[in-house]
């Protein structure tokens, strides 16, 4: 891989603004996107029942070696960057963060307490491992290990803030030039979406930026409370890398 063309893994918690950065990135006209690849993968081999399993499974590829060969293949569309939208938790089988070893990896975080709550909005019922703190913990000291760098670590509530200034800091942390087209796009569904994009980009598809920061803090019940409390320490030590705006 030559440094025209670069392969961006970003390792994404569930309900975290990963929509809204896969359609900051899609907004560049050099750059490619793809949404979470491994999903089918991960449904077929756990059997979990989340929303809409059966036609994800049957819309994507879900042989885990040969989705992770297309993801280190030529970037779609005769592009020069590639965004791929990645969930930690969706890693299930032997393919993992290792067989990437030429992508940029940043990590997408959001406090635990916002996560559940939105889960909870779709009357969808979460565990810890569904959420992905703890290997999104896992694949940075790995990251960190091979490259003898220091993590790129975003959290949502920063980029909510002044997405203009974090945006840039992240390019300019994965070494790719900034695109003031990453602060806006057209509505609607892309046909880069995967097909759950119907059940839970409902919010997003009608959105040309990112939404406004909030300070609200969510109500949980006992048992949501106890599912966010138990990822927060995951959480925090993540927090400890975030990414300084320049």
């Amino acid at each position: 891989m030559t440094s025209e063309h670069v392969r961006i893994a970003m390792w994404s918690g569930p309900r975290n603004i990963s929509t809204a950065m896969m359609r900051s990135f899609g907004s560049r006209a050099d750059c490619a996107v793809t949404d979470e690849p491994f999903y089918g993968a991960f449904l077929k081999k756990t059997g979990i029942r989340q929303p809409m399993a059966d036609d994800i499974i049957a819309s994507m590829d879900t042989e885990w070696t040969s989705v992770a060969q297309v993801m280190r293949g030529a970037i779609p569309g005769g592009k020069t960057l590639w965004y791929q939208k990645h969930m930690p938790h969706h890693m299930v089988d032997k393919v993992s963060i290792s067989d990437f070893p030429d992508h940029r990896h940043a990590f997408l975080i959001r406090d635990p307490d916002h996560v559940v709550a939105s889960y909870a909005a779709k009357r969808v019922e979460v565990t810890p491992d569904d959420l992905g703190y703890q290997r999104q913990m896992e694949y940075l000291d790995h990251v960190a290990q091979i490259s003898g760098m220091e993590p790129i670590v975003l959290d949502s509530a920063d980029i909510l803030k002044d997405p203009e200034q974090h945006l840039k800091s992240l390019c300019k942390a994965l070494d790719i030039s900034w695109d003031p087209a990453m602060l806006g796009w057209k509505t609607g569904v892309r046909d880069t979406d995967g097909v759950w994009a119907s059940h839970w980009y409902n919010r997003v598809v009608g959105t040309t930026t990112f939404a406004a920061a909030t300070n609200k803090q969510p109500r949980l019940t006992d048992h949501q409370q106890r599912t966010a409390d138990r990822c927060r320490k995951f959480y925090n030590q993540l927090l400890d890398y975030r990414l300084n705006i320049l």
